[in-house]
């Protein structure tokens, strides 16, 4: 499924943004839009300000100048009430979890049904083990501690909480990252049947290049302050730019585009196996 992204209404728009650490410029007058109902990716070198964005999107972190409006709410000088009643609306599954050690995965699920909804133990429980078998987690998991869990398992149990008030809008940090080739395949496949069964819009930022060909339908590249290019992994793997190319011209770039073409030539539905063999998690 590939949305067309000028059909649908934005859902994040960002304009003029300028984020600066002291006299270091992280973001100068950026611009972009993340559309409803899209896999949007954010992706840079490193110090290109992406995870710094993401923390904007999220309330983490205030810009210097220019606006982002979220699900149609300006994040400017928004009061303590809105800012809660907007982080309800979306989800957020963390690089490394973000998972309370001394909670159960359970536990963990359910902690936002226990803070802003007013449900019996019984109910948390049942959307909590609901959440938990949508990520593909068996029911035993539900009883472990985040110590417990493999890399792949404290994915599934971060997005399983994130997607537990059902929010309107999802965001990803690094879904990937550090996973086995089959483990991140898995997730891979997760994130699509949440699009396009869920009707999601999800805002990522990745690293994984498998990820982008086969799930993203835009991707944005963050260079010098700015968007540098911004479109599907086609479209920018035609435009000469040096912060573009980097993520085309070596070998791990050469293997996702061959691996994707393969795949779309292919009638084998996507997998574990199908992700590129040059891929390292980091």
């Amino acid at each position: 499924m590939t949305v067309a992204a000028t059909a649908n209404p934005a859902v994040i728009k960002i304009s003029n943004l300028s984020t600066r650490f002291g006299g270091h410029v992280v973001h100068d007058d950026l611009e972009l839009e993340v559309r409803q109902g899209e896999i949007f990716a954010v992706i840079g070198g490193s110090g290109s300000g992406k995870s710094t964005l993401l923390r904007e999107m999220i309330l983490l972190h205030r810009p210097d100048a220019g606006s982002i409006r979220v699900l149609g709410v300006d994040l400017q000088d928004i009061e303590d009430a809105d800012a809660l009643a907007l982080r309800l609306r979306w989800g957020v599954m963390f690089q490394h979890g973000g998972l309370f050690g001394s909670l159960t995965v359970m536990e963990n699920i359910g902690l936002p049904l226990r803070e802003h909804r007013e449900l019996d133990d019984a109910e948390v429980d049942a959307l909590a083990a609901q959440k938990l078998a949508l990520t593909g987690l068996d029911p035993e998991v539900g009883a472990q501690y985040p110590s417990e869990l493999s890399g792949g398992m404290m994915k599934r149990a971060s997005l399983a909480r994130a997607l537990v008030l059902d929010p309107e809008l999802l965001f990803l940090d690094e879904p990937t990252a550090g996973l086995d080739p089959e483990s991140a395949g898995e997730i891979d496949q997760l994130v699509r049947k949440l699009r396009d069964q869920g009707g999601l819009t999800i805002a990522m930022v990745t690293h994984d290049l498998d990820l982008l060909w086969q799930l993203a339908d835009r991707v944005a590249v963050l260079a010098g302050g700015r968007v540098a290019g911004i479109g599907s992994m086609a479209e920018l793997a035609e435009i000469d730019h040096p912060a573009i190319r980097k993520f085309f011209d070596g070998p791990r770039g050469r293997a996702a585009q061959v691996q994707t073409q393969e795949l779309r030539e292919s009638v084998v539905p996507q997998s574990a196996h199908l992700r590129s063999s040059s891929w390292k998690p980091k």
